[in-house]
């Protein structure tokens, strides 16, 4: 018995350890294989994944292909019309949104190719005028209506256990804005709408954004309102003091056609409510800014500072300052400088669509073309837009 039990502990390990060690030397060997396997088969997926690809791309070409060219009989057709008048091209393209080029039954008129469209419209917005910071909406219909809140809504201090008592209601105001058509008129001469080198969409595009945004620049400040925006100019004036709606309140300079000082832009920016004057900026001519930048407060440090990056505006008692030429020069009772929030107190409303009317007979040989487009602007908010008037009182 002795002799066996000496033999079993020499022989082997009690305990079982080389059973061990050469179950995990398999082990290791099977996920050394199993992972081979794993990675071939990744392998061969990322290639069947790339053939894919591959053949995805090719596939894809065509389809490239086939947009361009279903955009070139577009504009191939819009331009044939503004070059000798033949809308065949045009009346057999479906159409699917209003911004394309269709026939317009009755009038002959057409509108505008989308890229003269959008030229036009980064003309407009880049340009020098209240657009630039008023609020433009598009509307399909003849006017625009806008509901302002014009007074507070009552509240009051009420006890646990008292009754509550009835409180103000506040009251609207609808201001309809009304679209009118603003209209160009450009020529060129036959031979050179027959020129094919000639690029006709630009210049037509920059014709018309030429004369729409100098025509909308002076109706949004002066128009009347007859056949055109209301300017914001053109609504009754009366000192802040005693400021109601439908008016405009004024802050009086001090001195006849002149600044008394800087006192009076601090008011005017301070009698601007405080909850617009977070989005508020001054609207001036180049005359007027050119006397506003010479002043300096009581430590001698100009009020007036240029941006300090390209595009930026320069700034006023640090608000953005909008030059429109439109606005009138320094003279006796004039109203010179605004300062409002004009994102709130100023809409424009415009159908999103240019017309197009080929006129080849008035003007022999030349070609007119009559580009018409409806737009509308009027105050919004009349407590968000205050003037500097230049006057004693």
């Amino acid at each position: 018995m002795e002799t066996t039990g000496a033999k079993t502990r020499a022989g082997r390990d009690p305990s079982g350890a080389e059973e061990m060690t050469a179950a995990l030397t398999g082990l290791v060997g099977e996920l050394g294989t199993f992972r081979d396997d794993v990675m071939n088969r990744l392998h061969k997926q990322e290639e069947r994944l790339t053939m894919l690809d591959r053949k995805t791309i090719r596939a894809g070409r065509p389809a490239l292909s086939a947009a361009t060219e279903e955009a070139a009989p577009h504009r191939k057709a819009f331009a044939a019309y503004l070059r000798t008048g033949d809308d065949d091209g045009l009346r057999g393209l479906d159409v699917e949104a209003k911004a394309m080029t269709s026939a317009v039954a009755g009038d002959g008129g057409y509108l505008v190719d989308p890229k003269t469209a959008e030229t036009v419209r980064s003309v407009l917005r880049s340009t020098a005028s209240i657009r630039q910071i008023a609020t433009v909406v598009n509307v399909e219909a003849t006017s625009y209506d806008v509901l302002v809140d014009t007074t507070e809504i009552g509240a009051g201090w009420a006890t646990e256990a008292g009754p509550a008592g009835e409180t103000a209601t506040p009251t609207i105001d609808r201001i309809t804005i009304p679209l009118n058509e603003l209209s160009a008129m450009p020529k060129a001469s036959q031979r050179l709408l027959d020129d094919a080198a000639f690029d006709i969409e630009g210049w037509l595009a920059a014709r018309v954004a030429d004369r729409f945004s100098r025509a909308e620049a002076a109706a949004f400040v002066n128009g009347d309102g007859i056949d055109k925006p209301t300017g914001f100019l053109t609504h009754p004036v009366v000192d802040e003091a005693s400021w109601s709606w439908d008016n405009l309140g004024y802050v009086a300079t001090g001195a006849d056609g002149a600044f008394a000082g800087a006192d009076a832009l601090v008011d005017l920016v301070y009698a601007l409510g405080a909850q617009y004057r977070a989005g508020a900026s001054f609207v001036m001519n180049s005359r007027t800014a050119g006397v506003v930048r010479a002043m300096k407060d009581a430590d001698g440090r100009f009020l007036w500072s240029d941006g300090l990056a390209a595009g930026e505006p320069a700034r006023l008692l640090g608000y953005p300052v909008l030059v429109a030429e439109d606005m009138p020069d320094i003279a006796s009772g004039s109203l010179s400088v605004a300062f409002g929030d004009f994102a709130a107190g100023y809409t424009i409303a415009e159908r999103p669509d240019l017309r197009i009317l080929r006129d080849p007979f008035s003007a022999k040989p030349h070609v007119l073309f009559y580009a018409t487009k409806r737009v509308g602007g009027d105050v919004s908010d009349f407590a968000a837009i205050k003037l500097l008037r230049f006057s004693v009182a």
